[in-house]
């Protein structure tokens, strides 16, 4: 989410648009409840779950990758790697304050972090390297944490805070494996858009083949999981009432269809046939990338329309606006009605946005991770001069 401001012709906008979109989606989710109707057994998914649930959160993370390439590639190995961490660690600590918000929202931040230090051996990888190490984390991970969870730390939900640093085996256990978004698995999501950025993201072939690839993957992905679940016989296996992690007792029939909270249960290897947002199954990381490089491709191919505008503006500054999010949700000063709350917000935040944008500076929480970065760069430059940022998504 952390993205600097350099001249506005250096940036592909059509990535800051997918960020404006995919930002867009996740309030959605934290807005709306899941479901509309509670009153009844078979409560009816919400619109915005349905569109957007796990698919928002996994496209900041491709697109996370498609930054990471695209902020660095001008850059010294050593120099990445280090801006990269330095920048790492400020994200985290504004994860780890805002998580002592009463905001009722998982903060991804401090998994963000790891995440972008587990990809600073990979700054410098081919195509081939990041697409193996993307389908090892998306396919081998999830088997591996199925078999070995009953064995680590329970993850409550609340987003991890100062006070876990504390307790260093559950939260590396919580971050990589039994969280709400396991940095292990996720670094697959990470890794397909660093592969993606290693392509002419400029071109509208690349552009359409993304768009149409990553809606191939993402059918491919659910169709599968249909298949197993149904005519194969697989989801007669998952309807018994059990303890979903971090939950309680509660049918998981409700949470097959609606999403789990970064695991499944492990009863059953039937469990990683599902493709459940957050789930973290290898079929919803494939479906989930999937739709995160058809939003890419589709934002690519229409940034240059000027309705698209004020989404781009709120695409290049989304860690200020997440951050925002996250405050103003714990407030409890929004209106009751989930659809005032969420197009009061939404509306604040293109507006803000766009008038941003006229000064030609990064977001103030853009800024303030970028603190660490410059002041090392200044350090390790001749006279103290600075270096150059380099290219910007």
């Amino acid at each position: 989410m952390d993205e600097s401001r350099p001249p506005a012709s250096s940036r592909i906008i059509g990535v800051d648009l997918a960020r404006g979109v995919a930002l867009i989606g996740m309030v959605a989710t934290h807005v709306y409840p899941a479901f509309t109707d509670t009153a009844t057994d078979h409560p009816a998914i919400s619109p915005a779950f349905t569109i957007a649930a796990g698919r928002a959160a996994a496209a900041f993370a491709v697109l996370a990758g498609v930054a990471l390439v695209l902020s660095t590639r001008r850059r010294s190995a050593a120099q990445a790697q280090l801006s990269v961490f330095l920048r790492a660690l400020g994200i985290g600590v504004i994860g780890l304050a805002l998580a002592y918000a009463d905001s009722g929202i998982a903060v991804i931040l401090v998994y963000y972090a790891l995440l972008f230090a587990l990809a600073l051996p990979l700054l410098r990888a081919d195509v081939p390297v990041l697409v193996t190490v993307a389908i090892l984390a998306m396919v081998a991970v999830p088997v591996i944490s199925h078999t070995v969870r009953d064995d680590l730390p329970v993850s409550d939900l609340p987003s991890p805070t100062f006070a876990d640093l504390s307790r260093p085996g559950p939260l590396l256990a919580k971050l990589t494996l039994t969280g709400v978004y396991p940095a292990l698995a996720w670094l697959g999501y990470l890794c397909a858009g660093m592969a993606v950025a290693q392509a002419d993201l400029r071109s509208r072939v690349v552009a359409v083949r993304l768009f149409a690839g990553g809606l191939l993957l993402a059918v491919v992905a659910s169709g599968t999981s249909w298949l197993l679940l149904g005519p194969l016989g697989g989801g007669e296996h998952l309807e018994d009432p059990a303890t979903v992690p971090g939950v309680g007792n509660l049918p998981q029939g409700w949470f097959i269809d609606s999403g789990l909270y970064g695991t499944t249960p492990t009863d059953s290897a039937w469990w990683l046939a599902v493709d459940t947002p957050h789930s973290t199954t290898p079929l919803d990381l494939a479906h989930t990338t999937g739709t995160a490089l058809a939003l890419l491709g589709l934002a690519l191919l229409v940034a240059h329309i000027p309705l698209t505008r004020p989404v781009t503006a709120v695409g290049a500054m989304t860690l200020t606006f997440y951050t925002l999010h996250v405050v103003v949700m714990s407030t409890h000063a929004l209106p009751t009605d989930p659809t005032w709350s969420y197009v009061l917000q939404i509306l604040v935040a293109l507006t803000a946005a766009t008038a941003w944008q006229l000064t030609g500076r990064r977001g103030p929480a853009e800024a303030a991770v970028s603190v660490l970065p410059r002041a090392a760069r200044l350090l390790r430059s001749p006279r103290g001069s600075s270096v150059s940022l380099g290219q910007r998504t």
